[in-house]
């Protein structure tokens, strides 16, 4: 099918339908109501991709030595940055990617 992803696709399928049944002029909101119904898709969360989420972490570096190993887990996954290992090691990792090189 080309570059189309399944997404793509199955919004397409959905219009057809919708335009066959509700008429071409309103198929589009037969699709958005539809889409409601469905609720929304979730994420596979088991690939690891760079998020850049809205707010840069401002920590210092006093809160990345103090910060607990559940903290530091999060911190790194909410930006795509899985690291395993040793706390110590995950702690020096959020620091040398969030911390400029002044700070640290």
């Amino acid at each position: 099918m080309g570059s189309l992803g399944s997404s793509t696709i199955s919004s397409m399928n959905m219009a057809k339908q919708a335009a066959t049944t509700v008429g071409a002029k309103n198929g589009a909101v037969a699709v958005a109501d539809q889409q409601k119904v469905e609720g929304p898709r979730t994420m596979n969360c088991s690939s690891y991709t760079f998020h850049m989420p809205l707010h840069y972490p401002r920590y210092k570096k006093a809160d990345y030595e103090s910060m607990p190993e559940w903290r530091v887990d999060c911190l790194l996954r909410e930006y795509g940055l899985p690291v395993d290992g040793e706390l110590d090691s995950k702690r020096k990792f959020a620091m040398g990617a969030f911390l400029w090189p002044d700070q640290y």
